[in-house]
């Protein structure tokens, strides 16, 4: 697992890919670090390919040292002023978006897959 950097000084926005065409369940394939600074937003996109009875359940984890991880605080597009922190299920094709809310107290971002079955998953961190 490498751990990419998301922040290019002042080439903001930057991206890193966490996961490229990961299959089953576990973490991201890498972490995101967005800096130290807790204050910028970011975006993250899960682009999905499926096969027959699609599903995976997502866990969106933040960390402050990237060693012990907490359910990150997101929002869904539709309603970018009600946080969450629980899983979320995708069973269809197609490209997720999920609003990394600033003033969160993690530096390093992954994902969790489980209950993974017949889904690849693509998934970039984008900071602002």
């Amino acid at each position: 697992m490498a751990t990419l950097q998301a922040l290019g000084g002042d080439r903001l926005p930057n991206s890193a890919r966490i996961s490229a065409s990961q299959t089953g369940n576990g973490a991201s394939t890498h972490i995101v670090d967005r800096g130290a600074s807790t204050e910028r937003p970011a975006l993250l996109t899960i682009t999905t390919t499926v096969a027959a009875t699609p599903t995976c359940t997502y866990a969106i984890e933040g960390s402050a040292d990237g060693t012990n991880w907490f359910p990150a605080a997101y929002a869904d597009p539709a309603t970018p002023e009600t946080p969450s922190v629980a899983t979320f299920a995708i069973t269809t094709a197609g490209t997720t978006h999920r609003l990394l809310r600033p003033g969160s107290p993690w530096r390093f971002l992954r994902l969790t897959y489980s209950a993974n079955t017949a889904v690849t998953n693509t998934a970039d961190v984008t900071i602002f």
